[in-house]
């Protein structure tokens, strides 16, 4: 699914994530996937009126709205979500900012039909996105069993950390989600080899995300006008072995359809398992601490 938030109203937003969910149930769905942060939403351009050294009463109350506009889990947004699933029989991966305690989370959360199945929380927020999200731990780093296969994500830049593609790998990830903020055209070949080096299928999704998507008097800093694009998309999917089965598309709100045949993966794998025959265990091996931590956040200075 490639389409923008409604920035900063999670109403707006869920609102829109079912008449989306709605269209691509009734095109043949079985699961449908939405981008990182899609509620609500991905904060690009935006600064929280932070400096090292300083915060600005601005920014404070951006923060604020940021802040309502997230989603608590468990809390009445997940029985929304468990809801659509069971009446459109599908499967929801969707990118949510997860509020606990006074600290927010990038996070997917995973929903089968009736029934909501656990979350990922980024286990790393890169640059600027520290002064607004906490870290996740090991814990969130689980693969799904479900009637459409073994599911499970990685987020954004988390794709860039070797350690934490093969601990997706490892837990036999048969269809790899990424949703991600990063619509620059390198991206697409990130997810070819992922879904070559894990031998899976990849999911991967952007927003297509505006100036005009934000809220009135919110500043932007890489918004020049309404019409600016801050993310265009870049949605696509990718078979076991490579081979891009949609997309990519860019730059306007769509929603990408492939049909996944999982007897694909072991016939990728019969030359190259990289958790089995390819693995090498006497010479490498990968610890994960999946230890349930207490919230970690970065230090705002």
């Amino acid at each position: 699914m490639q389409a923008g938030s409604v920035v900063f109203d999670r109403a707006a937003t869920l609102d829109k994530l079912e008449r989306l969910t709605g269209e691509a149930a009734r095109g043949g769905a079985q699961l449908v996937v939405f981008p990182e942060a899609f509620v609500s939403g991905y904060p690009m351009g935006l600064d929280f009126g932070a400096v090292v050294g300083n915060r600005t009463p601005e920014g404070r109350e951006q923060f604020r709205l940021y802040y309502e506009s997230a989603v608590d889990v468990p809390g009445p947004d997940i029985g929304r979500l468990e809801a659509l699933a069971s009446d459109l029989k599908v499967h929801l991966v969707v990118g949510v900012i997860e509020r606990e305690g006074g600290t927010l989370y990038c996070s997917v959360l995973y929903v089968r039909p009736g029934r909501y199945l656990g979350k990922h929380r980024k286990v790393m927020p890169t640059a600027a996105e520290r002064l607004v999200w906490g870290f996740g731990d090991g814990s969130t780093l689980d693969v799904y069993d479900t009637d459409v296969g073994r599911i499970g994500a990685v987020i954004c830049w988390e794709n860039y950390v070797p350690m934490l593609r093969m601990a997706m790998y490892s837990k036999g990830v048969q269809i790899y989600c990424s949703p991600t903020a990063d619509s620059r055209e390198t991206w697409v070949p990130t997810v070819r080899h992922i879904a070559l080096e894990g031998r899976c299928f990849v999911l991967s999704t952007c927003q297509v995300l505006r100036g005009s998507d934000f809220p009135p008097g919110v500043p932007n800093r890489l918004a020049d006008s309404p019409d600016s694009i801050l993310m265009r998309g870049g949605a696509c999917i990718v078979s076991p072995l490579g081979r891009l089965l949609a997309g990519p598309a860019w730059d306007q709100e769509t929603i990408l359809f492939a049909d996944l045949d999982l007897d694909e993966i072991p016939r990728a794998k019969y030359d190259f398992d990289v958790v089995g025959h390819y693995a090498r265990p006497d010479i490498f091996r990968l610890t994960v601490d999946e230890t349930r931590r207490p919230p970690v956040t970065s230090t705002r200075s």
